[in-house]
């Protein structure tokens, strides 16, 4: 049990922001069985300080709930399905841009789909809740789509096909055909991630990165929480060359010198002064000057 939690720790520390991002759901939908879901009827029933309300009123008292209910599920089903989403579209996004946009574009698409959910709602007169990271997992698929439309897939048993194919024919047309069903609410918020997905893609080829925005807010509190460690004023004392220094590295030139000549006088008892070369009678002639 304990090589398994091991294993997990590590996959979370260094398995990147798209292994947290399914942790962080994942976790949170075991919390949500523990506290609320109802076993004897077999439903989850989510308070409104948790699951986004479609009521306005509910949302403005609870504006966080524009980003929890993206971490919530309704059921294992659910769940599993938009993890497995996740992983796809993660792996995919990562491969062209940087895990704080990726994290920017979650949260970012998050909060767009909610308010688009809340929105058409109210336009419509409908009142219920939503719980779920399909929006969010919607805009990270399709702004990956939006970007290499034309990246070839490989599908068990089907073979290769384009990101695009999948996109649009098993995702996108889905949420249109169920457009009108008991879920019409979830289906606004699942086309609206994919529209912002689109935009946010649009504006990056435009040189503008909505993600920046979410980074810059977690940069704030990051500085404004943690606290600079002080750097300790250190004096630098400059070494001067010392006149021990001076003659002991005069000491060395001289015996190298003493110990050419030598090497020269050894050569002209041995051959006479003619066997020389030209830099050892040059070396020599300056040496005994």
């Amino acid at each position: 049990m304990s090589s398994i939690l091991d294993d997990i720790k590590m996959q979370y520390k260094f398995g990147g922001l798209a292994q947290r991002l399914i942790y962080w759901n994942v976790a949170f939908f075991l919390v949500s069985i523990v506290f609320f879901y109802q076993f004897k009827i077999g439903v989850f029933e989510f308070p409104n300080w948790i699951a986004l309300w479609s009521n306005p009123e509910i949302v403005f008292a609870n504006p966080w709930t524009l980003l929890t209910y993206a971490f919530f599920h309704d059921g294992f089903g659910h769940i599993f399905f938009n993890m497995i989403v996740l992983n796809f579209a993660c792996t995919l996004f990562l491969t062209f841009f940087t895990q704080k946009q990726l994290f920017g574009l979650y949260l970012l698409s998050a909060i767009f789909a909610g308010i688009s959910f809340v929105g058409s709602c109210y336009i419509l007169n409908s009142s219920f809740p939503i719980v779920g990271a399909s929006a969010a997992i919607m805009a990270v698929l399709v702004a990956t789509t939006t970007y290499q439309p034309l990246m070839n897939i490989r599908l068990l048993l089907i073979g290769n096909v384009k990101l695009w194919h999948i996109t649009a024919a098993i995702i996108i047309v889905s949420d249109l055909m169920q457009i009108r069903d008991a879920n019409m609410g979830g289906h606004i918020a699942h086309l609206a991630g994919a529209f912002f997905g689109f935009l946010y893609i649009k504006l990056l080829q435009n040189g503008f990165d909505l993600s920046k925005i979410v980074s810059e807010i977690i940069d704030f509190f990051i500085h404004l929480f943690v606290k600079k460690e002080k750097i300790p004023f250190k004096k630098v004392h400059r070494n001067y060359p010392t006149p021990t220094t001076k003659r002991a590295s005069k000491i060395v030139k001289k015996d190298k010198q003493q110990q050419q000549i030598d090497e020269i006088l050894d050569k002209i008892s041995q051959s006479g002064y003619e066997s020389l070369n030209k830099e050892e009678k040059e070396f020599l002639f300056k040496a005994g000057k």
